[in-house]
């Protein structure tokens, strides 16, 4: 772990700085790989399927007889977890419903908007070395209040042509319909331009590798929207000498296990917790499963000691994370002061795992930075806003001239008129 004392200001953007890596070669493969499931469909998935997933697939879709076997093979206890989790990510996700409300802007002139689902949409879930069943239900929960007429689901198969049966067990609380044994770039692809199986959709959501990534980008220049650029999953915690180092260390760890270019980040005012945290960190560590994925990414990691609690929470701001933990004496007050993070966990009890999970937030937020532009996942993502205008002879009497005006300064007589005739209509009756 790397320990960085008291830094200065004008060092801060080197430190918040992510690695950036060459994806020439990346998006060359990527863009093949779109362009053979644009031409070839079906045959081409499948063909991806055997190259990169090592699975000889017949058909594409789940069958409803999967998904009853699949139900079978979760135990109580987690479909308990699971129910548990979609009620609270559903009660959190609904107290977003938008309602539109009708100004007069003028008298005579109203104007009002009108929040309307996106009719298609595609869900990426990755599967690999940590099948994220939890993403299911951050996914498809609000598309299913927003009122989505048809969700795809994409995700990995094993070499024995399952989904994980978890996977397909959140889906079935979830709501969702149609799944498809697809992973990777080719996922992407055939929800982005559709197949002989699989739909075309309007926007894809969800997280994935380098090459997901990449190709959810590609996609999203001509064929449709997505849900945000993303890259490695990260926290960042700060703490003070108030602060649970027991704790700190397990956050840490629990974002260093997702994998090796995750972002691993602590901020703190105290020498003490520096030396704690790496204490804890090295006692809990052993005792993990994931250790050698965890410890590559410790390698990359930074414990930043700063002066006073003020400069860590301009620090955490320059650096925009993903997940952010305050763990500090006046958390309430801090959090009054954040204004870029994708999800906040405020207090000692508030780890990251309770809004990757369970606690009704959503877990699929902007990461590398893109915080200070992007929210996360939420109601609106699944929805557009459509605006009307309704004019009476009297609004037309308060605006018509500027809009005359305003037409013709930008030499546009054909709007110009457009009003004209109208004031016209309104002078003869």
């Amino acid at each position: 772990m790397n320990v960085i004392k008291f830094p200065a200001r004008e060092d801060w953007p080197q430190i918040v700085e992510r690695p950036h890596l060459d994806v020439s070669e990346l998006n060359q493969t990527v863009s093949a790989v779109l362009a053979d499931v644009r031409q070839r469909g079906d045959e081409a998935v499948k063909g991806y399927e055997l190259k990169f997933d090592h699975v000889d697939l017949s058909d594409l879709a789940v069958s409803a007889k999967e998904m009853d076997e699949a139900e079978k093979l979760v135990s109580d206890e987690l479909k308990e977890a699971i129910r548990l989790a979609h009620h609270n990510i559903k009660v959190f996700h609904e107290s977003q419903r938008f309602t539109g409300k009708k100004v007069e802007t003028q008298p005579g002139v109203t104007c009002w908007q009108k929040a309307v689902a996106i009719e298609k949409v595609g869900l990426y879930i990755p599967g690999g070395t940590a099948p994220l069943f939890s993403t299911v239900l951050m996914l498809a929960t609000p598309a299913r209040i927003a009122g989505c007429r048809e969700i795809v689901l994409c995700t990995p198969p094993d070499r024995q042509g399952r989904v994980n049966p978890a996977i397909l067990m959140a889906a079935r609380v979830a709501g969702v319909g149609k799944i498809f044994k697809i992973g990777g770039v080719q996922a992407i692809g055939a929800m982005a331009y559709g197949t002989e199986s699989v739909p075309k959709v309007y926007k894809i959501f969800g997280p994935g590798n380098q090459y997901v990534m990449a190709a959810k980008q590609q996609v999203s220049l001509h064929e449709v929207a997505i849900d945000m650029p993303a890259g490695p999953s990260e926290v960042c915690v700060v703490a003070d000498d108030t602060c649970n180092v027991e704790f700190v260390a397990a956050d840490l760890l629990s974002q260093a296990e997702h994998g090796v270019d995750s972002q691993v980040f602590l901020i703190t005012t105290s020498h003490k917790v520096i030396d704690d945290v790496q204490q804890a960190v090295s006692r809990q560590l052993d005792l993990l499963p994931r250790k050698e994925i965890a410890q590559k990414t410790l390698e990359n990691s930074k414990l930043v000691l700063v002066s006073d609690i003020s400069e860590a929470i301009d620090l955490c701001n320059a650096y925009a994370p993903e997940h952010l933990i305050l763990q500090t004496e006046n958390y309430m007050e801090l959090a009054e002061r954040v204004v870029n993070a994708g999800s906040v966990f405020l207090g000692q009890y508030a780890c990251e795992s309770a809004g990757d999970y369970a606690s009704g937030t959503n877990h699929t937020l902007p990461t590398h930075g893109y915080a200070t532009a992007y929210s996360g996942v939420n109601l609106d993502s699944y929805q557009r806003k459509v605006t009307f205008q309704h004019l009476t002879e009297e609004g037309v009497r308060n605006i018509g001239r500027a809009v005359e005006l305003m037409a013709e300064a930008e030499q546009l007589d054909a709007h110009k008129n457009a009003m004209t005739v109208r004031i016209g209509a309104i002078s003869n009756e």
